[in-house]
């Protein structure tokens, strides 16, 4: 057996990334590195993995077939470094973390609490902040981000692929009337969340192929995704939010979804950050949120 973990690797982030130019930003390395690493692995295993193209590649029948063990022998691999390191009490330090309030809230919290019982050295710096974190002029060792980057500097690992749904309380319906169709949402009032400046109030839906945007009409406006939620349970209008910040107020009843045969956009989520030469405390994090992969994506389903 020839083929190396690094190769191995290489080869599962091209297949997460679909372009190899993204696999090669994911991991630290060229584009040229990258290639040559498919390569010496496809060499090594005597079939061919990936078919390559200018903008994208796709895996073969081989790759398909290979793709699961491999991603089995690097959650191995990161399993074996987490029990090493669990077991050491010189892993130290303070990590700086950055999220959106949402996520942060809902999601993050819960998992930094077990990881920091397991390394009682560390120290963490959490900031709740819904903008693209600055890593050189800010605070911040690593960033959970929703959306595309534009910034090529940075390194992505992509979590999962979140999906908004409409919802509203309740009360708010029975007042008001359940939209029939997404443009029926534009003679609703509309709670949205502040990005970049200004509301997000294009919501886009899709059905059997069909795609529409809607324009809806911002009653509130906040700069504050806990307070768009919190406002929308008090009856105060429609929102336009991820599905795994409001699963639990929807499965408790507090809000109902609207439009349950349309499909709201799918929004990446991804672990961003700028290091290449990674800390031992950062490496263990980045290790942690690649095991809580499959339970984020699960979740992020409605």
């Amino acid at each position: 057996m020839n083929e190396t973990l690094s190769d191995i690797r290489v080869f599962v982030a091209s297949a997460d990334s679909g372009r190899l130019a993204g696999a090669a930003r994911a991991l630290g390395i060229t584009p040229a590195a990258a290639s040559a690493a498919l390569k010496r692995l496809e060499a090594s295993l005597g079939t061919q993995l990936i078919l390559r193209s200018t903008r994208q590649l796709r895996l073969t029948q081989q790759g398909e077939d290979y793709l699961p063990h491999a991603r089995a022998a690097l959650q191995a691999l990161g399993e074996g470094r987490l029990a090493l390191a669990a077991d050491s009490t010189q892993v130290e330090g303070t990590l700086r973390i950055s999220a959106p309030a949402d996520l942060g809230r809902n999601r993050l919290m819960s998992w930094l609490l077990p990881f920091s019982e397991r390394h009682p050295r560390l120290r963490f710096q959490v900031t709740f902040d819904d903008a693209v974190a600055d890593f050189f002029s800010s605070p911040v060792d690593v960033a959970l981000r929703y959306g595309k980057l534009s910034d090529s500097s940075l390194i992505a690992l992509p979590l999962a692929t979140l999906t908004r749904v409409a919802c509203a309380a309740p009360a708010y319906l029975l007042r008001h009337g359940t939209p029939p169709n997404p443009h029926a949402l534009r003679d609703h009032a509309a709670i949205c969340y502040m990005v970049h400046q200004r509301p997000a109030d294009r919501w886009r839906f899709e059905q059997d192929g069909e795609s529409v945007d809607v324009e809806v009409d911002p009653r509130w406006i906040f700069n504050d995704a806990e307070m768009v939620r919190r406002w929308a349970i008090e009856g105060h209008g429609v929102i336009y939010r991820i599905w795994a910040d409001v699963a639990a107020d929807i499965g408790a009843g507090r809000l109902q979804r609207i439009l349950p045969d349309w499909a709201g956009e799918t929004v990446p989520l991804s672990l961003v950050y700028t290091d290449r030469r990674l800390s031992p405390p950062l490496r263990l994090l980045i290790d942690e949120f690649r095991a809580r992969r499959d339970e984020l994506n699960a979740a992020s389903v409605p």
